[in-house]
């Protein structure tokens, strides 16, 4: 019995192991991978979703709504712990989480607050504060961005100033296909990498954040637009989503016909930080 027991693990973990390789695969060609349904997971939203509702309708946080409040932006606004853990409740588990401790090669997994990205019907609204371009560009393109290069200024030039090791997004609600599914560009980050190398490495990396990335940003988008192919992840509870850190990536408008609860489309998206810029840069 013994024995029938170590053949039956020794496969399932040879399985593990191939289906980790795919996925790793899979994020390092295309610049994402998706785990499916994960009762673990599962276990951890049943948690966490509480707390999101709550902090969503808390007025205090209503400065996160934009676009005639068809977006509850929600930035590190969740309130857990490294582990994931809210209010001393589970830490986040499963196999998105083993896959990023064993192919990412971390011993321990130290998460951010996450941010609640929920979107409703109607987004996007054209809001007072968006340019006309703007607005556009977020109907017609997604919004698409890298994460970490931000606009500043009323010129809103863009800089590195956030440098994360990979996105993890966990739907926490039902919600149709067409209801602002989440969007990523098939091969961006290759092309965003090879822009910004360079652009960055002719100079020390203490100097990277005040560099104006602008142009290069811009014309990656461009490249990325006309070469790489535009993928919709709709996601279910219970699944979760590992972007590569410089995909290019955004939220469709919510379809015509388009359908969720009255949570909308909730995503948690966790952007742990890497240690430094230049592995920001030049990791797999």
């Amino acid at each position: 019995m013994l024995h029938k027991i170590t053949v039956a693990c020794e496969q399932h973990e040879s399985r593990m192991h191939d289906f980790f390789e795919q996925q790793y695969k899979n994020y390092l060609e295309d610049g994402w991978c998706v785990f499916d349904r994960d009762d673990v997971l599962l276990d951890w939203i049943a948690t966490a979703l509480p707390e999101a509702r709550r902090t969503v309708a808390d007025p205090a946080n209503d400065f996160w709504f934009r676009h005639g409040r068809t977006w509850f932006a929600g930035v590190n606004a969740l309130n857990n712990d490294s582990s994931g853990a809210v209010n001393r409740g589970m830490p986040i588990d499963g196999a998105a989480i083993a896959f990023i401790r064993k192919q990412f090669q971390l011993n321990k997994i130290v998460l951010d607050k996450a941010q609640i990205s929920v979107y409703y019907p109607g987004y996007p609204q054209h809001s007072a504060e968006e340019k006309d371009a703007a607005f556009g560009y977020r109907l017609r393109r997604d919004a698409a961005h890298v994460d970490g290069l931000l606009p500043i200024g009323e010129d809103r030039r863009r800089f590195l100033r956030e440098h994360h090791h990979y996105v993890l997004g966990i739907p926490m609600v039902e919600a149709s296909e067409d209801a602002a599914p989440f969007v990523i560009w098939r091969g961006s980050h290759k092309i965003v990498r090879s822009a910004l190398s360079a652009i960055l490495e002719q100079q020390d990396e203490s100097l990277w954040n005040d560099i104006d990335v602008t142009e290069t940003y811009q014309q990656s988008r461009r490249a990325i637009f006309e070469q790489c192919e535009r993928v919709e992840l709709p996601l279910k509870p219970g699944q979760a989503v590992i972007a590569h850190r410089l995909s290019l990536h955004g939220s469709a408008p919510w379809g015509k016909t388009a359908t969720a609860g009255s949570d909308g489309r909730m995503i948690c998206f966790f952007r742990p930080p890497t240690l430094t810029a230049t592995d920001w840069l030049r990791m797999p």
